[in-house]
């Protein structure tokens, strides 16, 4: 037997006697029987493979369910950030709007002091939050704008854009009637494309898509402010429209042209006095049943 199967044997303990005798008379046989009392005395730590892969398993299940027991908060606190966030963009974006009803006035500060007073059944809009970068209120119905001086001031209605720097002047614009009055300072009125610049005094009317000429304007306020509604030469349905809004009732006409041309005015505080005041001018009667009053020819 060669020298490699009997290290071969000795190393797998198969060895018989004579086989043994021959193994001792190698000459490394003294280094190969050190080898084997240093191996005897080296031992691995014990390693118990079903208990340390529960503990795997354990480890694993506990950090899952730190996992799921955290990604509810973590949801609910996102939810909750996302919807804060939200409604912080939605309420300071948001545009502030004022409505009148009929026989309502109403006074609005502007956030740069500027103070807007509201007609009856009139609509005012503005962004306060753009407000340093953009003065800009959108308009139905009619208002009087005392403006505080800065930047540029728009006043956007459905028939045309009304531009100012510091000034005080009344928009009314109505179903097919607009029209800019210029109290104070200077005003600019785009129309149609076209720029027209009112000192004060001056006017810019439009009736049923017709540029109207007016006569300078007297008063120091419009007269609606002191509870006053003022016609001259006005087509008598604008009449009626105006009472309508401000004293909140239906007007009914029978027999009667609205188009005829109307010179006065009525009152906003006495409904008895206001209705004497457009009907007798025109010899024209009236009754009232309800909140319906009905005009006739006597």
């Amino acid at each position: 037997m060669n020298r490699e199967e009997l290290i071969q044997k000795w190393l797998d303990h198969d060895l018989n006697a004579q086989e043994l005798e021959a193994f001792k008379q190698l000459e490394d046989y003294a280094a190969l029987s050190k080898l084997d009392t240093n191996i005897k005395h080296f031992k691995a730590p014990e390693y118990n493979t079903s208990e340390n892969l529960e503990q795997v398993l354990s480890t694993i299940t506990s950090d899952k369910q730190k996992t799921k027991n955290w990604l509810p908060t973590a949801i609910k606190i996102a939810a909750v950030f996302v919807i804060c966030f939200s409604v912080y963009f939605y309420t300071t974006t948001l545009d502030t709007t004022i409505n009148t009803l009929a026989s309502q006035k109403q006074s609005v500060e502007l956030p740069d002091a500027s103070v807007v007073e509201l007609n009856a059944m009139s609509t005012l809009v503005f962004n306060e939050s753009k407000w340093s970068d953009n003065r800009q209120v959108s308009l139905e119905g009619e208002a009087y704008f005392k403006v505080a001086k800065g930047s540029r001031f728009d006043v956007k209605t459905e028939d045309g854009i009304i531009s100012v720097l510091g000034t005080q002047f009344n928009i009314k614009q109505r179903n097919r009637y607009f029209e800019v009055i210029c109290y104070e300072g200077k005003v600019a009125v785009t129309y149609n494309s076209n720029m027209t610049k009112l000192l004060p005094g001056d006017s810019f009317f439009v009736l049923d898509g017709k540029l109207i000429a007016t006569d300078k304007e007297n008063q120091t306020l419009p007269s609606w402010l002191q509870n006053q509604s003022r016609f001259k030469s006005l087509p008598y349905r604008e009449v009626i429209a105006e009472f309508e809004r401000q004293h909140n009732v239906t007007i009914a006409l029978e027999n009667i042209d609205d188009s005829q041309l109307f010179t006065g005015s009525f009152t906003h505080n006495d409904i008895e006095i206001a209705l004497k005041s457009i009907t007798l001018p025109l010899h024209l009667t009236y009754s009232k049943t309800d909140n319906i009053i009905t005009l006739k020819r006597e």
